[in-house]
């Protein structure tokens, strides 16, 4: 049996229909869409160009998209960065990329996390975005047959056009984001 998939005009036209009583919408075009993901690391030591490389390497295939480095907007001599030392990756994902990375973040990567009990809505800040942080890249399957020697983390930044924190709440748990379920008030 075919599994059937949604256009993106399917899945807009779907969250309308599933929202737009607790908001008031009109017209589908209200509904919030994901406009991008933002998948981004650091490199911690900045002496092993080695390991830079293979950050940036592990970020690009896990992501499918060219990592970009990260540099350093300016020299602090504490942390011994310099301005224009690489400090970190970054990708930006948008369009069929995009929906295929937040499918499996939503649906492997984020299950395969050890002691993983749901996203806390706290994470959603005021303007509709959520930041999620993976403290260990092996959860995605690509990262499955490496050695275990340089585990890192990373950020997972999901970028909406929601208009304010109840609003994305309720968007990113009709597309299927595990967000834990808010306590009851005392």
């Amino acid at each position: 049996m075919a599994t059937k998939t949604l256009t993106r005009v399917q899945k807009q036209k779907a969250t309308f229909e599933a929202l737009k009583g607790d908001f008031g919408w009109t017209n589908p075009m209200q509904a919030p869409k994901v406009t991008k993901i933002i998948v981004a690391t650091g490199v911690g030591s900045k002496s092993d160009k080695k390991k830079k490389e293979f950050i940036g390497e592990r970020l690009t295939t896990l992501a499918g998209q060219k990592a970009v480095a990260t540099l350093a907007k300016k020299s602090i001599a504490t942390f011994k960065v310099r301005e224009g030392d690489v400090v970190g990756h970054r990708v930006t994902l948008r369009g069929a990329r995009m929906e295929a990375f937040l499918d499996k973040l939503v649906h492997i990567v984020l299950p395969r996390t050890r002691d993983f009990r749901g996203i806390t809505p706290n994470a959603i800040d005021e303007i509709g975005n959520i930041t999620v942080g993976i403290k260990e890249h092996t959860v995605f399957p690509e990262a499955a047959e490496e050695d275990i020697k340089d585990v890192f983390g990373l950020a997972v930044t999901i970028v909406t056009t929601a208009k304010n924190k109840a609003e994305a709440e309720a968007f990113l748990r009709s597309i299927g984001l595990p967000l834990q379920k808010e306590e009851a008030k005392k």
